[in-house]
């Protein structure tokens, strides 16, 4: 798979490569960028490429080292999903190289025609309970200035359904709390959509932004350890990740991510009824088949399907 007269690695950051991974990756929603580089990384490895990704000679990839990487992560017993966004990611770098006239026409074909690999994998992450929401919101409480803000964090995700990057991007402008209505700009694929809080994420938020203060700004912002805040530092994706972490251990409850709160919202508004059309609305989604994929109401009656189960 290494192609050998390519290595080492001498691209410049201006190279054909370097543009092309950077329009395919600038065009990502933030935590679309991190998988997707992420799964590059793999390619480099497979490839035994070194450097910075923008320093990698993409543009030298043809059919047979792509089929190559495909075989070698089924060989790893890579997941379909896995394998597949994997070659999505590799062909959306050589389609900006194509469409900047950097790539083979002929190569770009015979790339499109590498099949998927076909396989359903277990549905990923987890619908949490009730209790679990509790003792996450319980564990906000043990401090005052952290607490406060975790707390409308984790409100922002269990209640609303945002995703990470999205809370990171919350600007105080967007949000009108006599209203409740919450304006989310940085949606995935950039769009914008309009939520009305439930009281209970309003109560949280209006906490946070009692004590925050109503300065112009970023919505979420670091804290030092003394707790005083630090409005110039807006926390990022990977804050609001760790805190979500540390709030579960805090709780002594499993470990869950952001996203398994994202989940927890879609499949608790279609267990009380809402349609799949104003949940994929609410979630933010394109497609109602994605909102489906959040669906965990099957697990659920499959668990007492066999807690029934007898002859």
């Amino acid at each position: 798979m290494n192609n050998k007269s390519t290595s080492p690695i001498t691209q410049h950051k201006s190279s054909p490569s370097c543009i092309a991974l950077t329009l395919y990756l600038g065009n990502l929603a933030p935590s679309g960028r991190r998988s997707m580089r992420s799964l590059l990384q793999q390619v480099a490895m497979l490839n035994k490429w070194a450097g910075p990704l923008e320093h990698m000679p993409w543009l030298t990839l043809r059919y047979e080292n792509v089929a190559a990487i495909r075989a070698a992560l089924r060989q790893a017993n890579k997941s379909a999903n896995t394998i597949n966004t994997t070659l999505a990611a590799i062909r959306g770098v050589l389609k900006a190289g194509f469409l900047l006239g950097q790539f083979p026409a002929l190569e770009w074909q015979r790339i499109q025609a590498i099949d998927r690999v076909h396989g359903k994998s277990l549905p990923a992450g987890r619908q949490l309970g009730a209790a679990e929401i509790n003792r996450l919101f319980r564990a906000c409480q043990s401090n005052h200035g952290h607490g406060i803000r975790d707390a409308a964090i984790l409100a922002l995700l269990a209640y609303a359904g945002l995703r990470r990057s999205e809370v990171s991007s919350l600007n105080v402008a967007d949000y009108v709390s006599r209203s409740g209505r919450l304006i989310v700009r940085e949606g995935k694929g950039q769009r914008q959509r309009e939520l009305i809080l439930p009281m209970v994420a309003r109560s949280y938020l209006r906490q946070w932004l009692r004590s925050r203060g109503s300065a112009p700004g970023s919505m979420f912002c670091q804290l030092a350890k003394d707790g005083s805040y630090q409005p110039s530092l807006k926390i990022n994706a990977q804050s609001v990740y760790g805190i979500l972490k540390r709030r579960a251990r805090a709780a002594g409850i499993e470990h869950c991510s952001p996203h398994d709160l994202r989940r927890t919202f879609v499949t608790r508004l279609l267990e009380q009824g809402v349609d799949f059309n104003t949940a994929r609305q609410l979630a933010g989604h394109e497609l109602v088949q994605t909102t489906a994929l959040y669906d965990r109401r099957h697990i659920k009656a499959q668990r007492q399907a066999m807690v029934n189960f007898g002859f």
